[in-house]
């Protein structure tokens, strides 16, 4: 049991967990998640801490497939300038480690933008917590839980 699937219990929402061996060598997290669960690259989605103006830190949710467009990213946070966070803070504010970092439950709350695409799908999948552990929840359902917004920020 993770933070993020107690996040998804207690919220009494819909949702699957799905487990797969985790190979430590995997260069992309996401990109194995979706090979060893058989699903398209463009359903899964990674989790990316981000650092707004160099000042707070925020959540970048988009599909494994691409990559995160830091100017929308920015824009949607109501920013100027977004960069990845470095790994050691994105870790201590989120309670996770990297490729395991979940949108949900984490230990302090961060403001939440995920990639519109994820609304073409009834169900989307992010880490669940843990390297080797997706949810699977719909994409609705996310954003009310993370108090997100859609955008384009994927690319």
């Amino acid at each position: 049991m993770t933070p993020a699937i107690n996040a998804a219990k207690q919220a009494k929402v819909p949702f699957s967990i799905h487990e797969y061996p985790h190979d430590p060598k995997a260069e992309s997290y996401g990109e194995e998640a979706a090979e060893k669960l058989n699903l398209p690259l463009q359903q899964v989605f990674k989790t990316l801490v981000v650092s707004l103006d160099g000042k707070a830190l925020a959540v970048a949710v988009v599909p494994v497939a691409g990559m995160l467009d830091m100017k929308q990213c920015a824009a949607a946070l109501g920013g100027k300038k977004c960069e990845m966070a470095a790994q050691k803070d994105a870790e201590r504010t989120t309670g996770y480690v990297l490729g395991g970092i979940s949108p949900l439950g984490q230990k302090k709350r961060l403001r939440t933008v995920i990639d519109s695409s994820a609304q073409q799908f009834a169900t989307m999948f992010v880490s669940a917590g843990r390297r080797g552990l997706e949810i699977e929840l719909a994409p609705a359902d996310l954003a009310a839980l993370t108090g997100a917004d859609f955008a384009p920020v994927g690319r």
